[in-house]
């Protein structure tokens, strides 16, 4: 018998997939269950998994778009399995992709031309050396060669011709997961009256919390108390104080929320992926972090779900896990607000009139001015400075153990 694999739905607003790579290779017995393919939606890779064991013929190529309901590969489920077969196909090796377009061709590097030349006339050397010119390089139209004053002040001095490293290059096709983030990023800037407002964040309180609970917290939750967990709470609690963040455009409607979804920008295999935690403003330090951790790891392990991934109504990025000092983050549309933290330095403040070193955090805040005026803007970020230098007050109800569960 013959069972056509069709490709099933990721979500319900998803027309096409990409095959980004096969796993098994044309004319492999596949067992029921294994993973076949990787393909790519415009919001995540999903495996694809085979429906019945057998003999599996391959119908698209890698790279190719493909309809949802669409037939890729067909299983000959009557066929006998090989003998000594491993219950799971290994995995193929990659084959050197064979399109020019593909892989540019390496071109070998030719050393630039150095002229055999008799010494420079004397005014021609004095241009020369103020061009910081080597003879060698300069071809000579006088008498056997010899470099005139008229060579001299023609000749260009060398921009850098390279003179024996590799000049190769490759293409090769974006992701459909990732032609969707650009396109998404490039509609942010385009169609919002995106601005960024910025303020600074002394981390003193945070550290100090951290280094008096972080290992009872760790020993009772299993859990890191990392700055995640305080910024999700800072930013709930601004929220609710400025609804106008919570809010975005839709047409000529305002849609206000009173509830906050937070996406969280995380780094996967794949790329940048935004799941969402609902309803955070409800959930404790602990269960900042523990939902954190499972979507972390679900995007690190390319499970994360569209479901996962949709519905956010404001956004948090930290690129201060990679160095980041500063940047302007570009909302995550349709929502109207993102928050960008950044890395912590030690730097000079002033506090209670004095100069003193304290580690501090830039954060920034880009909002869409269309729904947000300079006011609510303000005063999220500086409600969320107050609640990150004054924790125990303003995230923990003057209780640091109480709200740690400890």
């Amino acid at each position: 018998m013959i069972l056509e694999m069709k490709v099933p739905s990721p979500g319900e607003s998803i027309k096409e997939v990409e095959i980004a790579t096969w796993l098994v290779k044309d004319g492999d017995y596949v067992e029921k269950d294994q993973a076949i393919a990787e393909v790519d939606s415009d919001k995540a890779t999903l495996e694809l998994p085979a429906e019945a064991s057998g003999i599996i013929t391959l119908k698209a190529e890698e790279g190719d778009a493909v309809a949802v309901g669409a037939v890729v590969c067909l299983i000959d489920t009557s066929a006998a399995k090989p003998s000594g077969a491993a219950p799971v196909a290994e995995t193929p090796k990659v084959e050197a992709p064979t399109s020019s377009a593909a892989k540019a061709e390496v071109k070998p590097v030719v050393a630039p031309t150095t002229y055999a030349t008799s010494t420079p006339s004397p005014a021609a050397k004095k241009i020369l050396d103020e061009k910081n010119i080597q003879p060698t390089d300069v071809k000579g139209t006088g008498r056997d060669g010899r470099i005139t004053k008229e060579d001299a002040v023609n000749a260009v001095p060398s921009m850098g011709t390279p003179t024996g490293g590799n000049r190769g290059s490759e293409r090769t096709k974006l992701s459909m997961l990732r032609r969707k983030v650009a396109e998404r990023l490039v509609s942010a800037k385009n169609e919002t009256a995106m601005l960024t407002t910025f303020n600074e964040v002394d981390m003193t309180a945070i550290y100090n919390l951290r280094a008096e609970y972080k290992d009872a917290f760790k020993e009772k939750h299993g859990l890191g108390l990392g700055f995640m967990s305080f910024f999700t709470k800072a930013v709930t609690r601004a929220l609710q104080l400025f609804p106008d963040v919570n809010s975005m455009i839709d047409g000529q409607d305002k849609i206000s929320y009173d509830f906050c979804d937070i996406s969280v920008a995380v780094s996967g295999p794949k790329g940048l992926m935004v799941p969402v935690m609902r309803n955070a403003e409800t959930l404790s330090f602990r269960g900042v972090e523990a939902e954190i951790k499972r979507l972390a790891l679900r995007a690190r392990d390319g499970q994360i779900t569209v479901d996962e991934m949709t519905g956010g109504t404001f956004t948090i990025s930290n690129g201060g896990v990679f160095g980041s000092m500063l940047s302007t983050p570009i909302i995550n549309p349709p929502q109207s607000g993102i928050l960008g933290m950044h890395n912590v330095v030690d730097r000079p403040i002033v506090r209670n009139g004095e100069i003193v070193i304290a580690p501090v955090m830039y954060v920034a805040l880009s909002y869409d001015h269309r729904i947000i005026d300079g006011r609510e803007s303000v005063g999220f970020l500086v409600a969320v400075k107050e609640a990150l230098e004054n924790p125990v007050e303003h995230l923990m109800g003057g209780n640091a153990k109480k709200a740690l569960e400890l």
